[in-house]
């Protein structure tokens, strides 16, 4: 009997380690297959992204041309009024600045 003991231990640890061996190839799979469905979705996150931005950028920069052509035209119908108010806006600066080296 010790001999069949023996072997019955033999064949199961066998039959153990086939089973760890595929159930350590199926696991592979399954995280290959995840790695791979997660980075699919990461660039396409990422793509869409850029695709917003650009588009974000392009509106900013519209916006921005606009405000300087708008500036541009009531600094020549009012360059004194401008001035002034360069003046002032620098006057308040410069007041905020020196108030925090007291």
């Amino acid at each position: 009997m010790p001999a069949n003991a023996a072997d019955y231990a033999a064949d199961e640890t066998k039959n153990g380690v086939e089973t760890a061996k595929s159930m350590t190839a199926e696991a592979q799979r399954t995280f290959a297959d995840a790695r791979a469905r997660i980075e699919q979705v990461v660039q396409d996150g990422l793509e869409q992204l850029r695709a917003q931005s650009r588009a974000y950028a392009d509106t900013a920069g519209e916006q921005i041309d606009q405000a300087q052509q708008y500036v541009t035209e009531r600094v020549r119908e009012r360059p004194l009024a401008a001035t002034g108010v360069a003046l002032g806006v620098g006057v308040l600066i410069g007041l905020l600045l020196s108030a925090g080296r007291k």
